[in-house]
């Protein structure tokens, strides 16, 4: 049986298998990649932008069948799916219009003793991204509409289940006119992607995943000496501040936890407030996520779908029944949802406690923890206590307190009465174990780039 296959969560059907790409085929994607990484970057810029902006037109012309497809995949709801292929899209449109800006050759000012010093950016060469299943359409573009811009060439391995829409998207590359090798897809288990990643034709990885898989990464590509970049898991926290009004951001984070059956690495999962507002903060969290609906992700209605797998439902559903045996207290949820697909009843706990394992592992679904907290000190020591540093918020009624609080956030991204916000012209990314690099913005172009020096004396 193929590890390449779609099963639908919400009712378990097997739909479609995919064969392992052979050694043979393998060999052939890396021959081309490598080749075209010689050729794509004499092509003119603006016809590199030109290519970007008829694949942005490419997700917005096909967005239903794009969103049907990773519904039927991993359990999207197909509004939120729809909102994710306009986001991409938006990504390569993003590019198309501004990157040309960000691989300008720069003026070395300050420097001295020469006619001229500049800086070019130039590309790498041919890279492997290794992507997940959560996003599949943004978290490819992250990596590929920067890259493609600059030059470089990719070699995309998606996550097992997601075979239908890897196809998908190498297709709307083809059909945009990409040239061959400029955007392949290839199904491989793990020991043949650290092959490809000890390639001498391969110059770099990028990898959105688990700290698992980062880790073998990293060691694969720091043993050949690969430029890699990682963004892995996040437990996020959401500092609200007492002057913040509770029922309001109760609402708001009920369905931003929930968004995506709470599969996010960005997701706000540890909600702090202060002490003596606990009770009203949960009685509103609870209400707001007891009010949204669970069900078939291809079904009109649905604001929360399955779960990816069973065997992601299987672990998740561990890890709240290892806090409640701890004495945690479930407000709602904490169950296996009903029916035959992957679901969990969306969960709201508190007096989660640091022998229990939701204190420090990432909860990768629809469970929220709230927290209570004496100080504001206190609080941002407990947000900063994760041995994740992706993002953190601060909610409040007073910005510049917000910012105040925020700037203390150990994390890659922090926000102020907002959480977990992604557009083209933001950098993503985080620090400790949440992994190292930036996408987006000017940083995407930055990091698979040889910025060369040119002096001229």
């Amino acid at each position: 049986m193929s590890t390449y296959r779609t099963q639908n969560p919400a009712t378990g059907e097997l739909v479609e298998e995919f064969a392992e790409h052979s050694a043979e085929e393998v060999e052939q994607v890396l021959a081309t990649a490598h080749e075209a990484a010689s050729t794509w970057p004499t092509v003119p810029l603006e016809e590199r932008a030109a290519l970007l902006a008829r694949v942005a037109d490419a997700y917005r012309e096909r967005q239903q069948e794009l969103a049907e497809a990773i519904a039927l995949e991993m359990g999207k709801p197909v509004p939120q799916a729809i909102g994710e292929v306009k986001l991409a899209a938006s990504i390569y449109r993003w590019y198309a219009e501004h990157g040309p800006d960000l691989v300008a050759d720069r003026e070395l000012g300050l420097a001295r003793g020469a006619q001229r010093s500049l800086v070019r950016t130039l590309p790498l060469g041919a890279l492997l991204g290794v992507m997940p299943w959560n996003y599949p359409y943004y978290q490819v573009a992250r990596f590929a509409a920067p890259n493609i811009l600059l030059g470089n060439t990719i070699v995309l391995k998606h996550a097992q289940i997601c075979a239908a829409s890897a196809e998908l998207m190498e297709e709307l590359f083809t059909a945009a006119g990409a040239p061959p090798g400029v955007y392949r897809n290839v199904r491989v288990d793990n020991d043949r992607a650290a092959e490809i990643i000890a390639d001498d034709r391969i110059r770099g990885v990028s990898l959105t995943g688990s700290e698992r898989a980062g880790a073998a990464v990293a060691e694969q590509a720091g043993k050949h000496l690969k430029k890699v970049v990682l963004e892995l898991g996040g437990s996020d926290a959401m500092i609200v501040l007492d002057d913040a009004d509770m029922v309001e951001v109760a609402e708001t984070v009920g369905r931003a936890r929930m968004s995506n059956c709470g599969q996010a690495c960005n997701s706000p999962k540890r909600i702090l407030v202060p002490d003596d507002r606990v009770e009203e903060f949960t009685r509103a969290l609870t209400a707001a996520v007891e009010a949204q609906t669970v069900g078939d992700p291809l079904a009109d209605g649905t604001d929360i779908g399955p779960l990816s797998s069973f065997e992601a439902r299987d672990g998740l559903l561990e890890q709240v029944q290892d806090a409640i045996d701890h004495g945690a207290t479930v407000h709602t949820g904490g169950r296996a949802g009903e029916g035959e697909g992957a679901f969990v009843e969306p969960t709201v706990l508190t007096g989660v406690t640091p022998e229990m394992r939701a204190w420090s592992e990432e909860l990768f679904g629809p469970v929220a923890m709230v927290f209570g907290y004496g100080s504001v000190d206190e609080a941002v020591e407990l947000a900063n206590s994760s041995a994740y540093g992706l993002s953190g918020s601060v909610w409040t009624s007073d910005p510049e307190r917000g910012q105040e609080v925020a700037g203390r956030l150990d994390v890659g991204m922090a926000y102020v009465n907002e959480h977990g916000t992604t557009m083209p012209a933001l950098p993503f990314g985080g620090v400790k174990r949440s992994g190292f690099g930036r996408e987006l913005a000017e940083f995407g172009v930055s990091e698979f780039a040889n910025h060369q020096l040119v002096r001229v004396h």
